[in-house]
Parts: structure tokens; C-alpha cells; sequence
């Protein structure tokens, strides 16, 4: 075996070594579509006045991220023609807590 096939096995070993130490595991509190930590309190938002004529108001809301919730603020939003929104909630499910809505819907 010459130097640089022993190097390249060598380098190929380690690789193999690091990536076998990764382990891929869920966020605690958190598996498939249930939390089973309750949503903190909605914030209250400045609304402020629509960027223009017919837009509306999308609130903010609790969203499940790394193992924690995190507050997304609310946007001003153009209409879809076709579509209605549907706010995003936090319903008791199973033992904990799914999210419902935030999604545009036809209709």
C-alpha cells in the first residue's frame, strides 16, 4: 500500500467515525404533531395601518421550535381570490396539544 492510499483509507476511517457518533433525535416535548407543553398566552400586537387598500391583518402566533415555543409576529397580508385564512390555534389533542389553521383554505 502506498502513502497516499493509506492516508486516503486512514481519512476515510475517521470520517466514518465521526459520523457514526451523530444521532438524530426529536425535540424533547415534541413528536410527530403533538406538544405536550402548553402554548404560553397569545402576545398583544400593534396592528399599525395596511400598506394598502385591502390587505388585512395576519396574527402572530406560538410556533414549536428546537424544543421550545417561539413567538412569530403577525404580517400584513395581500387577499387571495378563492382563499380565506384560517388563524392558526393550539387545541388540547391526545395528552397535549396540536396546531390548528394558519393556512390559506378555498372557499
Amino acid at each position: 500500500m502506498n502513502g497516499k492510499s493509506l492516508r486516503v483509507s486512514i481519512a476515510a476511517a475517521l470520517l466514518s467515525a465521526t459520523l457514526s457518533a451523530c444521532i438524530v433525535a426529536p425535540a424533547p416535548g415534541y413528536y410527530g404533531e403533538t406538544v405536550y407543553a402548553a402554548p404560553p398566552a397569545v402576545q398583544v400586537e400593534a396592528v399599525g395601518i395596511a400598506p394598502a387598500p385591502g390587505y388585512f391583518w395576519i396574527g402572530g402566533g406560538w410556533f414549536w421550535e428546537s424544543g421550545r415555543y417561539a413567538w412569530h409576529p403577525g404580517y400584513w397580508s395581500a387577499p387571495r381570490p378563492g382563499y380565506h385564512w384560517v388563524p392558526r390555534t393550539w387545541a388540547r389533542a391526545g395528552g397535549g396539544w396540536r396546531v390548528r389553521g394558519g393556512v390559506w383554505a378555498r372557499g
